[in-house]
């Protein structure tokens, strides 16, 4: 199975604007963005979907919450912000491996999609 984009960011073998990283995941910015603001809180633990997460990986998805949050303090994004989870073709998922969108300054419509 080959890398995913995820994973060669990470191994630093495709550049990448980074937000944040840790030991268990990375914040980069997006290379599309839907906002002004669109980051991608990325675990280093190759999981491909959030559907396919184990008990297993409950701290991590934790975690990637947390730093979810701690990046949008850090972005001052006080008037609010949307996390978007996509799972499947028909959710518009483009890489298989769990990632978290972290989108803001813009109001947002709803229902997304």
């Amino acid at each position: 199975m080959s890398k995913t984009i995820f994973q060669k960011i990470a191994d630093r073998e495709i550049p990448a604007k980074i937000e944040h990283e840790d030991e268990h995941c990375l914040v980069v910015h997006d290379i599309q963005p839907q906002a002004p603001v669109h980051l991608l809180i990325v675990p280093k633990k190759v999981v491909p979907r959030v559907g396919d997460a184990t008990p297993a990986d409950q701290a991590l998805l934790g975690h990637l919450l947390l730093i979810a949050g701690m990046v949008a303090r850090k972005l001052e994004l006080r008037q609010g912000f949307r996390l978007v989870i996509n799972h499947g073709p028909h959710a518009c998922e483009s890489v298989p491996h769990l990632h978290i969108h972290l989108l803001g300054q813009r109001q947002m419509s709803w229902p997304p999609g």
